[in-house]
Protein backbone atom coordinates (compact mmCIF):
# COMPACT_ATOMS: atom_id res chain seq x y z
CA UNK A 1 0.00 0.00 0.00
CA UNK A 2 1.18 3.26 -0.63
CA UNK A 3 0.02 6.92 0.97
CA UNK A 4 1.05 10.30 -0.13
CA UNK A 5 1.31 13.40 2.04
CA UNK A 6 3.31 17.27 0.54
CA UNK A 7 6.24 19.40 2.10
CA UNK A 8 8.19 21.72 0.31
CA UNK A 9 11.99 22.02 -0.87
CA UNK A 10 13.45 25.84 -1.07
CA UNK A 11 15.30 27.27 -3.74
CA UNK A 12 15.94 30.61 -2.51
CA UNK A 13 12.43 32.47 -1.58
CA UNK A 14 10.82 29.50 -3.77
CA UNK A 15 9.35 26.71 -2.11
CA UNK A 16 8.96 23.57 -4.29
CA UNK A 17 6.62 20.59 -4.04
CA UNK A 18 7.51 17.61 -2.94
CA UNK A 19 6.23 15.23 -2.79
CA UNK A 20 6.37 12.46 -0.08
CA UNK A 21 5.16 9.22 -0.96
CA UNK A 22 5.62 5.55 1.80
CA UNK A 23 5.24 2.23 0.76
CA UNK A 24 4.86 -0.50 2.80
CA UNK A 25 5.90 -3.98 0.94
CA UNK A 26 6.55 -7.34 2.09
CA UNK A 27 10.13 -8.31 2.36
CA UNK A 28 13.05 -8.23 5.05
CA UNK A 29 12.34 -5.50 7.26
CA UNK A 30 13.96 -2.12 6.57
CA UNK A 31 13.22 1.32 6.64
CA UNK A 32 14.81 3.08 3.34
CA UNK A 33 15.12 6.64 2.74
CA UNK A 34 15.52 7.91 -1.17
CA UNK A 35 15.04 10.72 -3.35
CA UNK A 36 18.43 12.86 -2.97
CA UNK A 37 18.45 13.43 0.76
CA UNK A 38 20.61 15.07 2.44
CA UNK A 39 22.61 14.02 6.12
CA UNK A 40 19.87 15.86 7.72
CA UNK A 41 17.01 14.22 5.69
CA UNK A 42 18.46 10.92 6.21
CA UNK A 43 18.26 10.71 9.91
CA UNK A 44 14.90 11.91 10.10
CA UNK A 45 14.19 8.02 9.52
CA UNK A 46 15.74 7.71 12.71
CA UNK A 47 13.78 10.43 14.69
CA UNK A 48 10.24 9.37 12.83
CA UNK A 49 11.00 5.74 14.35
CA UNK A 50 11.50 6.97 18.03
CA UNK A 51 8.57 9.37 17.48
CA UNK A 52 6.48 6.53 16.43
CA UNK A 53 7.26 4.36 19.32
CA UNK A 54 7.04 7.32 21.90
CA UNK A 55 2.82 7.15 20.53
CA UNK A 56 2.89 3.82 21.54
CA UNK A 57 2.99 2.22 17.79
CA UNK A 58 5.11 -0.31 16.11
CA UNK A 59 6.36 -0.26 12.45
CA UNK A 60 4.79 -2.77 10.72
CA UNK A 61 7.60 -5.99 10.09
CA UNK A 62 7.94 -4.97 6.24
CA UNK A 63 9.89 -3.21 4.06
CA UNK A 64 9.53 0.72 4.45
CA UNK A 65 10.29 2.71 1.52
CA UNK A 66 9.87 6.61 1.35
CA UNK A 67 10.65 8.31 -2.08
CA UNK A 68 11.24 11.99 -1.84
CA UNK A 69 9.58 13.06 -5.79
CA UNK A 70 11.19 14.74 -7.85
CA UNK A 71 13.61 12.77 -7.14
CA UNK A 72 16.61 14.48 -8.76
CA UNK A 73 16.11 17.85 -6.65
CA UNK A 74 18.14 17.95 -3.90
CA UNK A 75 16.24 17.80 -0.38
CA UNK A 76 17.96 19.99 2.48
CA UNK A 77 16.87 20.03 6.13
CA UNK A 78 15.28 18.86 9.15
CA UNK A 79 10.91 19.85 8.51
CA UNK A 80 11.38 16.69 6.47
CA UNK A 81 10.50 15.03 9.07
CA UNK A 82 6.98 15.50 9.63
CA UNK A 83 6.06 15.32 6.19
CA UNK A 84 7.90 11.56 6.14
CA UNK A 85 5.85 11.09 9.70
CA UNK A 86 2.78 11.78 8.26
CA UNK A 87 2.57 9.30 5.07
CA UNK A 88 4.51 7.13 7.29
CA UNK A 89 0.87 6.97 9.62
CA UNK A 90 -0.98 7.11 6.88
CA UNK A 91 0.39 3.75 4.68
CA UNK A 92 -0.17 2.29 8.14
CA UNK A 93 -3.92 3.71 8.12
CA UNK A 94 -3.49 4.87 11.62
CA UNK A 95 -4.60 8.45 9.84
CA UNK A 96 -6.63 8.68 6.77
CA UNK A 97 -4.71 8.85 3.38
CA UNK A 98 -7.09 11.58 2.19
CA UNK A 99 -6.10 13.68 4.89
CA UNK A 100 -2.59 13.28 4.62
CA UNK A 101 -2.83 14.22 0.94
CA UNK A 102 -4.61 17.61 1.73
CA UNK A 103 -1.83 19.22 3.71
CA UNK A 104 1.72 20.53 2.93
CA UNK A 105 3.46 19.49 6.32
CA UNK A 106 6.67 20.43 7.50
CA UNK A 107 8.42 20.34 11.13
CA UNK A 108 11.45 18.64 13.30
CA UNK A 109 10.38 16.36 15.16
CA UNK A 110 11.74 15.51 19.11
CA UNK A 111 12.25 11.98 19.95
CA UNK A 112 8.75 12.58 22.55
CA UNK A 113 7.20 13.06 19.41
CA UNK A 114 6.97 16.85 19.94
CA UNK A 115 7.50 19.07 17.34
CA UNK A 116 10.51 21.59 16.90
CA UNK A 117 10.12 25.06 14.74
CA UNK A 118 11.63 25.26 11.54
CA UNK A 119 12.23 28.39 9.26
CA UNK A 120 10.32 28.54 6.15
CA UNK A 121 7.20 28.70 6.98
CA UNK A 122 6.39 31.70 5.20
CA UNK A 123 6.65 30.72 2.01
CA UNK A 124 5.80 27.20 2.47
CA UNK A 125 2.16 28.74 2.91
CA UNK A 126 2.13 30.63 -0.10
CA UNK A 127 3.68 27.41 -1.67
CA UNK A 128 -0.19 25.69 -0.16
CA UNK A 129 -2.29 28.35 -1.27
CA UNK A 130 -0.50 28.46 -4.46
CA UNK A 131 -1.50 23.93 -4.89
CA UNK A 132 -4.41 25.12 -2.63
CA UNK A 133 -3.55 22.29 -0.36
CA UNK A 134 -3.32 23.13 3.62
CA UNK A 135 -0.77 23.90 5.88
CA UNK A 136 0.38 21.69 8.93
CA UNK A 137 3.61 23.05 11.04
CA UNK A 138 4.72 23.24 14.15
CA UNK A 139 3.10 25.29 17.13
CA UNK A 140 6.00 28.32 16.93
CA UNK A 141 5.16 28.67 13.41
CA UNK A 142 1.50 29.02 13.51
CA UNK A 143 1.32 32.12 13.78
CA UNK A 144 4.56 33.43 11.12
CA UNK A 145 2.60 30.62 8.50
CA UNK A 146 -0.82 32.17 9.14
CA UNK A 147 -0.28 35.57 7.62
CA UNK A 148 -0.95 34.07 4.38
CA UNK A 149 -5.21 34.00 4.69
CA UNK A 150 -5.67 31.81 1.86
CA UNK A 151 -4.43 28.41 3.26
CA UNK A 152 -5.70 27.04 6.49
CA UNK A 153 -2.43 26.47 9.06
CA UNK A 154 -2.80 23.52 11.61
CA UNK A 155 0.19 24.44 14.43
CA UNK A 156 0.21 21.38 16.43
CA UNK A 157 2.43 21.36 19.32
CA UNK A 158 2.96 17.75 19.13
CA UNK A 159 2.75 14.69 16.67
CA UNK A 160 0.11 12.74 19.28
CA UNK A 161 -1.94 16.33 18.84
CA UNK A 162 -1.79 16.32 15.10
CA UNK A 163 -2.54 12.61 15.35
CA UNK A 164 -6.14 13.08 17.64
CA UNK A 165 -6.94 16.24 15.09
CA UNK A 166 -6.78 13.73 12.26
CA UNK A 167 -8.78 11.08 14.08
CA UNK A 168 -10.94 13.81 15.58
CA UNK A 169 -10.97 12.66 19.12
CA UNK A 170 -9.05 16.68 19.53
CA UNK A 171 -10.18 19.18 16.83
CA UNK A 172 -7.01 21.74 16.51
CA UNK A 173 -8.28 25.40 15.85
CA UNK A 174 -6.57 27.09 12.65
CA UNK A 175 -3.37 28.99 13.52
CA UNK A 176 -4.02 32.77 14.16
CA UNK A 177 -1.49 35.97 12.85
CA UNK A 178 1.11 36.96 14.43
CA UNK A 179 1.17 41.04 15.69
CA UNK A 180 2.03 43.68 13.48
CA UNK A 181 5.56 44.13 14.94
CA UNK A 182 6.58 48.31 14.85
CA UNK A 183 10.13 49.22 15.77
CA UNK A 184 9.62 51.52 19.28
CA UNK A 185 13.27 52.35 19.90
CA UNK A 186 13.47 54.16 16.51
CA UNK A 187 15.79 56.85 16.85
CA UNK A 188 15.14 60.41 16.30
CA UNK A 189 17.09 62.85 13.48
CA UNK A 190 16.59 65.53 16.46
CA UNK A 191 19.02 64.30 18.60
CA UNK A 192 21.92 65.19 15.54
CA UNK A 193 23.07 69.21 16.23
CA UNK A 194 24.04 70.79 13.00
CA UNK A 195 24.93 68.65 9.91
CA UNK A 196 21.88 70.35 8.16
CA UNK A 197 23.52 69.76 4.94
CA UNK A 198 24.10 66.18 5.69
CA UNK A 199 20.70 65.38 6.79
CA UNK A 200 18.81 67.53 3.53
CA UNK A 201 21.03 64.35 1.73
CA UNK A 202 19.36 62.07 4.20
CA UNK A 203 16.45 63.15 3.55
CA UNK A 204 16.35 62.88 -0.31
CA UNK A 205 17.98 60.00 -0.38
CA UNK A 206 15.49 58.56 1.74
CA UNK A 207 12.47 60.06 -0.45
CA UNK A 208 13.79 58.72 -3.65
CA UNK A 209 15.92 55.18 -2.49
CA UNK A 210 18.83 57.08 -3.32
CA UNK A 211 22.61 55.08 -2.58
CA UNK A 212 24.13 57.64 0.00
CA UNK A 213 28.08 57.96 0.74
CA UNK A 214 29.74 60.04 3.53
CA UNK A 215 32.86 60.62 4.73
CA UNK A 216 34.53 62.56 7.30
CA UNK A 217 36.58 62.75 10.48
CA UNK A 218 35.81 60.31 13.46
CA UNK A 219 33.31 62.17 15.57
CA UNK A 220 31.32 64.09 13.26
CA UNK A 221 28.20 62.22 12.85
CA UNK A 222 27.85 59.60 10.18
CA UNK A 223 26.93 56.65 12.25
CA UNK A 224 24.55 58.84 14.42
CA UNK A 225 22.72 59.93 11.32
CA UNK A 226 22.80 56.99 9.26
CA UNK A 227 21.31 54.89 12.65
CA UNK A 228 18.41 57.37 12.42
CA UNK A 229 17.30 56.67 8.49
CA UNK A 230 14.66 54.38 9.65
CA UNK A 231 13.23 56.47 11.16
CA UNK A 232 12.26 58.91 8.39
CA UNK A 233 11.48 55.71 6.06
CA UNK A 234 7.51 55.28 5.68
CA UNK A 235 6.22 51.86 6.80
CA UNK A 236 6.08 48.74 3.94
CA UNK A 237 2.95 48.13 2.27
CA UNK A 238 1.81 44.51 2.77
CA UNK A 239 3.31 43.71 0.09
CA UNK A 240 6.47 44.60 0.71
CA UNK A 241 6.16 43.44 4.52
CA UNK A 242 5.37 39.81 2.98
CA UNK A 243 8.20 39.64 0.57
CA UNK A 244 10.69 41.17 3.13
CA UNK A 245 9.29 38.40 5.69
CA UNK A 246 9.55 36.09 3.20
CA UNK A 247 13.36 36.28 3.13
CA UNK A 248 13.67 36.79 7.01
CA UNK A 249 11.46 33.47 7.74
CA UNK A 250 13.89 31.60 5.33
CA UNK A 251 16.85 33.15 7.60
CA UNK A 252 14.84 32.13 11.02
CA UNK A 253 14.50 36.11 11.73
CA UNK A 254 10.81 36.31 12.57
CA UNK A 255 9.84 36.68 16.27
CA UNK A 256 7.18 34.47 17.79
CA UNK A 257 5.35 35.29 13.93
CA UNK A 258 5.35 39.11 13.79
CA UNK A 259 5.64 40.23 10.82
CA UNK A 260 7.29 44.44 10.31
CA UNK A 261 6.26 47.25 8.88
CA UNK A 262 9.68 48.51 9.89
CA UNK A 263 11.67 48.69 6.84
CA UNK A 264 14.80 46.40 7.73
CA UNK A 265 17.88 48.26 8.97
CA UNK A 266 20.91 46.00 8.61
CA UNK A 267 24.56 46.89 9.60
CA UNK A 268 27.23 43.95 9.52
CA UNK A 269 30.67 44.65 10.47
CA UNK A 270 33.48 45.19 8.12
CA UNK A 271 34.89 41.50 8.99
CA UNK A 272 31.73 39.93 7.18
CA UNK A 273 32.74 37.43 4.48
CA UNK A 274 31.69 37.79 1.23
CA UNK A 275 28.90 34.69 1.79
CA UNK A 276 27.60 36.82 4.56
CA UNK A 277 27.39 40.14 2.98
CA UNK A 278 26.03 38.23 -0.78
CA UNK A 279 24.61 35.09 0.51
CA UNK A 280 25.87 31.79 -0.35
CA UNK A 281 27.72 29.20 2.52
CA UNK A 282 26.12 26.22 3.13
CA UNK A 283 22.56 25.59 1.59
CA UNK A 284 22.79 28.89 -0.16
CA UNK A 285 21.46 31.51 2.48
CA UNK A 286 20.54 34.33 1.94
CA UNK A 287 23.06 37.37 2.62
CA UNK A 288 22.93 40.76 4.12
CA UNK A 289 21.89 42.73 0.87
CA UNK A 290 18.78 40.24 0.62
CA UNK A 291 18.08 40.69 4.41
CA UNK A 292 18.06 44.54 3.84
CA UNK A 293 15.71 43.81 1.01
CA UNK A 294 13.07 46.82 1.08
CA UNK A 295 15.30 48.35 3.30
CA UNK A 296 18.47 49.93 4.02
CA UNK A 297 21.86 48.49 3.89
CA UNK A 298 24.54 50.35 6.29
CA UNK A 299 28.34 49.65 5.49
CA UNK A 300 30.36 51.98 8.36
CA UNK A 301 34.25 52.26 7.92
CA UNK A 302 33.06 51.38 4.06
CA UNK A 303 36.84 50.96 2.79
CA UNK A 304 38.13 48.06 5.23
CA UNK A 305 35.77 45.73 4.18
CA UNK A 306 37.25 43.28 1.79
CA UNK A 307 37.94 44.21 -1.67
CA UNK A 308 36.15 41.27 -3.00
CA UNK A 309 33.28 41.99 -0.83
CA UNK A 310 32.75 45.56 -2.46
CA UNK A 311 33.27 44.59 -6.00
CA UNK A 312 30.32 41.87 -5.60
CA UNK A 313 28.17 44.85 -4.34
CA UNK A 314 28.35 46.51 -7.95
CA UNK A 315 26.03 44.32 -9.66
CA UNK A 316 22.91 43.63 -6.99
CA UNK A 317 23.08 47.55 -6.62
CA UNK A 318 21.94 48.44 -10.40
CA UNK A 319 19.65 44.78 -10.41
CA UNK A 320 18.28 44.59 -7.11
CA UNK A 321 18.41 40.67 -7.21
CA UNK A 322 21.56 38.15 -6.75
CA UNK A 323 21.76 34.64 -8.45
CA UNK A 324 24.18 32.62 -5.90
CA UNK A 325 25.42 29.64 -7.75
CA UNK A 326 27.57 27.37 -5.78
CA UNK A 327 28.43 23.58 -6.69
CA UNK A 328 24.92 22.46 -5.18
CA UNK A 329 22.82 25.50 -5.26
CA UNK A 330 22.05 27.72 -8.20
CA UNK A 331 19.30 30.41 -5.91
CA UNK A 332 17.94 33.65 -7.18
CA UNK A 333 16.84 36.09 -4.37
CA UNK A 334 15.87 39.74 -4.18
CA UNK A 335 18.18 42.64 -2.66
CA UNK A 336 16.25 45.84 -3.24
CA UNK A 337 18.14 47.60 -1.06
CA UNK A 338 19.35 51.26 -0.27
CA UNK A 339 23.41 51.18 0.21
CA UNK A 340 24.30 53.56 2.79
CA UNK A 341 28.24 53.59 3.81
CA UNK A 342 30.52 55.98 6.44
CA UNK A 343 34.47 56.46 5.84
CA UNK A 344 37.18 58.32 7.49
CA UNK A 345 39.06 60.70 4.87
CA UNK A 346 42.19 58.25 5.58
CA UNK A 347 43.67 55.26 7.90
CA UNK A 348 43.81 57.94 11.09
CA UNK A 349 40.88 59.99 9.99
CA UNK A 350 42.43 63.52 10.38
CA UNK A 351 43.60 64.53 6.59
CA UNK A 352 41.75 67.57 6.70
CA UNK A 353 42.76 68.77 9.76
CA UNK A 354 46.42 70.14 9.53
CA UNK A 355 46.81 70.05 13.64
CA UNK A 356 46.25 66.87 13.85
CA UNK A 357 46.60 64.86 10.54
CA UNK A 358 49.77 62.50 10.10
CA UNK A 359 52.85 62.79 8.03
CA UNK A 360 51.95 60.98 5.36
CA UNK A 361 49.11 63.45 4.13
CA UNK A 362 47.89 63.57 1.08
CA UNK A 363 48.73 60.21 -0.17
CA UNK A 364 47.14 58.47 2.97
CA UNK A 365 44.20 59.50 1.88
CA UNK A 366 44.43 58.51 -1.60
CA UNK A 367 45.66 54.92 -0.16
CA UNK A 368 42.82 54.46 1.99
CA UNK A 369 39.93 55.50 -0.40
CA UNK A 370 41.85 54.41 -3.11
CA UNK A 371 40.47 50.42 -1.85
CA UNK A 372 36.98 51.60 -2.91
CA UNK A 373 36.63 51.10 -7.00
CA UNK A 374 35.52 53.59 -9.30
CA UNK A 375 33.11 51.69 -11.33
CA UNK A 376 31.83 51.33 -7.51
CA UNK A 377 31.84 54.92 -6.42
CA UNK A 378 30.15 55.71 -9.50
CA UNK A 379 27.27 53.95 -8.14
CA UNK A 380 26.41 56.49 -5.01
CA UNK A 381 23.77 59.10 -6.03
CA UNK A 382 24.66 61.38 -3.08
CA UNK A 383 28.43 62.09 -1.55
CA UNK A 384 28.48 64.24 0.94
CA UNK A 385 31.43 65.51 3.34
CA UNK A 386 30.05 65.34 6.11
CA UNK A 387 32.73 68.09 8.80
CA UNK A 388 33.13 68.13 12.22
CA UNK A 389 30.59 69.48 14.55
CA UNK A 390 31.51 72.58 16.67
CA UNK A 391 31.62 72.04 20.20
CA UNK A 392 29.44 75.01 21.03
CA UNK A 393 27.26 73.88 18.83
CA UNK A 394 26.68 70.38 21.16
CA UNK A 395 25.30 72.78 23.63
CA UNK A 396 22.51 74.32 21.09
CA UNK A 397 19.09 72.98 21.64
CA UNK A 398 17.80 70.62 19.65
CA UNK A 399 16.43 71.73 16.16
CA UNK A 400 12.95 72.32 15.97
CA UNK A 401 12.70 69.68 13.00
CA UNK A 402 13.05 66.02 13.78
CA UNK A 403 12.40 62.98 12.14
CA UNK A 404 8.77 63.01 12.16
CA UNK A 405 8.63 65.87 9.76
CA UNK A 406 11.02 64.87 7.67
CA UNK A 407 9.08 61.32 7.23
CA UNK A 408 5.91 63.35 6.29
CA UNK A 409 7.81 65.29 3.38
CA UNK A 410 9.39 61.80 2.48
CA UNK A 411 5.65 59.74 2.83
CA UNK A 412 4.56 62.30 0.34
CA UNK A 413 7.32 62.43 -2.07
CA UNK A 414 6.88 58.44 -1.98
CA UNK A 415 3.24 58.71 -2.77
CA UNK A 416 4.00 60.77 -5.30
CA UNK A 417 5.97 58.19 -7.16
CA UNK A 418 3.75 55.61 -6.32
CA UNK A 419 1.43 56.76 -8.25
CA UNK A 420 3.50 57.64 -10.76
CA UNK A 421 4.70 54.21 -11.59
CA UNK A 422 1.40 52.70 -10.31
CA UNK A 423 1.03 50.64 -13.56
CA UNK A 424 4.60 49.90 -14.24
CA UNK A 425 4.97 46.36 -12.23
CA UNK A 426 8.37 46.61 -10.45
CA UNK A 427 8.63 49.94 -10.07
CA UNK A 428 8.29 52.18 -6.93
CA UNK A 429 10.33 54.88 -6.51
CA UNK A 430 12.46 57.41 -8.87
CA UNK A 431 15.82 54.82 -8.17
CA UNK A 432 14.47 52.17 -10.47
CA UNK A 433 13.27 54.59 -13.48
CA UNK A 434 15.99 54.31 -16.49
CA UNK A 435 16.24 55.22 -20.48
CA UNK A 436 13.16 56.55 -21.73
CA UNK A 437 11.14 56.20 -18.91
CA UNK A 438 13.56 58.32 -17.27
CA UNK A 439 13.49 61.18 -19.71
CA UNK A 440 9.78 61.14 -19.68
CA UNK A 441 9.63 61.38 -15.53
CA UNK A 442 12.46 64.45 -15.33
CA UNK A 443 10.41 66.44 -16.93
CA UNK A 444 12.75 68.95 -16.72
CA UNK A 445 12.36 72.45 -18.27
CA UNK A 446 14.64 73.91 -21.63
CA UNK A 447 16.55 75.57 -18.58
CA UNK A 448 17.22 72.80 -16.66
CA UNK A 449 17.58 70.17 -19.36
CA UNK A 450 20.53 72.76 -20.91
CA UNK A 451 22.40 72.90 -17.27
CA UNK A 452 22.31 69.57 -17.00
CA UNK A 453 24.08 68.48 -20.13
CA UNK A 454 26.88 71.48 -19.22
CA UNK A 455 27.54 69.94 -16.13
CA UNK A 456 27.77 66.93 -17.93
CA UNK A 457 30.11 67.86 -20.04
CA UNK A 458 31.82 70.64 -18.04
CA UNK A 459 32.55 67.50 -15.50
CA UNK A 460 33.17 64.91 -17.82
CA UNK A 461 30.40 62.52 -16.13
CA UNK A 462 29.89 59.56 -17.18
CA UNK A 463 26.19 58.47 -18.85
CA UNK A 464 25.56 56.51 -15.05
CA UNK A 465 26.35 59.66 -13.36
CA UNK A 466 24.56 61.44 -16.02
CA UNK A 467 21.41 59.45 -15.23
CA UNK A 468 21.65 59.79 -11.37
CA UNK A 469 21.59 63.11 -11.79
CA UNK A 470 18.38 63.52 -13.42
CA UNK A 471 17.12 60.78 -10.70
CA UNK A 472 17.58 62.79 -7.78
CA UNK A 473 16.73 65.99 -9.37
CA UNK A 474 13.45 64.32 -9.93
CA UNK A 475 12.99 63.28 -6.50
CA UNK A 476 14.17 66.76 -5.25
CA UNK A 477 11.51 68.17 -7.06
CA UNK A 478 8.76 65.59 -6.06
CA UNK A 479 10.02 66.72 -2.23
CA UNK A 480 9.16 70.63 -3.35
CA UNK A 481 5.74 69.13 -4.75
CA UNK A 482 6.68 70.19 -8.60
CA UNK A 483 5.74 68.36 -11.70
CA UNK A 484 8.89 69.44 -13.67
CA UNK A 485 12.34 69.78 -13.05
CA UNK A 486 13.60 73.15 -12.28
CA UNK A 487 17.06 74.44 -12.66
CA UNK A 488 17.54 75.00 -9.29
CA UNK A 489 16.92 71.23 -8.57
CA UNK A 490 19.63 69.41 -10.56
CA UNK A 491 21.85 72.48 -9.16
CA UNK A 492 21.25 70.90 -6.01
CA UNK A 493 21.35 66.96 -6.97
CA UNK A 494 24.45 68.08 -9.05
CA UNK A 495 26.11 69.74 -5.90
CA UNK A 496 25.88 66.00 -3.91
CA UNK A 497 27.65 64.49 -6.79
CA UNK A 498 30.32 67.03 -8.01
CA UNK A 499 32.85 68.30 -5.48
CA UNK A 500 34.98 71.55 -6.41
CA UNK A 501 38.83 71.56 -5.66
CA UNK A 502 38.11 72.70 -1.70
CA UNK A 503 37.14 69.38 -1.23
CA UNK A 504 40.58 67.26 -1.30
CA UNK A 505 38.36 63.81 0.22
CA UNK A 506 35.67 63.85 -2.64
CA UNK A 507 37.42 65.23 -5.42
CA UNK A 508 38.48 61.55 -6.65
CA UNK A 509 35.42 59.97 -6.44
CA UNK A 510 33.55 62.99 -8.80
Amino acid sequence: MVARAYTVAFQGVEARLIEVQCAITPGIPAFNLVGLPDKAVTEAKERVRATITALGLALPAKRITINLSPADLPKEGSHFDLPIAVALLAAMEVIPKEEAAANIALGELSLDGSLVAVVGALPAALAAAEHDLGLICPAQCGAEAAWVGAVKVLAPDSLLALLNHFTSRKILSPAEPGEVTRDDTEKDLRDVKGQEKAKRALEIAAAGRHHFFMVGQPGSGKSMMAARLPSILPPMDPGEALETSMIHSLAGLLDEGGISRTRPFRAPHHTASMAAIVGGGRNAKPGEISLAHNGVLFLDEFPEFSRTVLETLRQPVETGDVVVARANAHVRYPCKFMLVTAANPCKCGYMTDPSRCCARVPMCGDDYLGRISGPLMDRFDLKVEVQPVEISDLSLPPPQEGSAEIARRVAKARDIQKARFADLPGMVTNSDAEGELLEDITNATQEASKFLTDVANRFRLSARGYHRIMRVSRTIADLDGEAQVQRHHVAEAAAYRITDKQSPVLAKSA
